[in-house]
């Protein structure tokens, strides 16, 4: 599979942003999707996965009652609805393919397929 991460840019503290993951080939349907980010001189970090179905969802705690992770599969995309951001929520935001368990925190070993290229994501004070 392959994955297109798009929606990123500039938003004040308090605002909403969402990220969009397009992904071509079949297999989407049967993966489960994540979304990951990477500040600045930090470590890439968990933020939500989503199972196959939609049915399952895990958030990092940093994000939790903010953030809202779904997927469309009639349009092979998966979404990550951002609200109430904050500066600490700056990042380059990454979308994987094919990760999981979603019943816990995930590493970047959780991630068996693909990475989008990454969009950035800007929250000023």
């Amino acid at each position: 599979v392959q994955l297109q991460a798009s929606g990123g840019g500039l938003v004040q503290a308090g605002g909403s942003l969402r990220l969009s993951c397009a992904a071509s080939g079949r297999t989407f349907s049967t993966y489960a999707m994540g979304w990951f980010r990477q500040a600045p001189g930090k470590e890439r970090e968990f933020v939500a996965a989503i199972s196959w179905s939609g049915g399952s969802t895990y958030y990092a705690d940093s994000v939790k009652g903010r953030f809202a992770i779904s997927r469309d599969l009639a349009k092979n995309t998966a979404y990550l609805q951002m609200n109430d951001v904050r500066p600490g929520d700056t990042a380059v935001y990454y979308c994987a393919a094919d990760v999981g368990p979603v019943c816990a925190p995930l590493t970047l070993a959780s991630v068996r397929d693909a990475w989008g290229q990454g969009t950035q994501v800007t929250v000023s004070s």
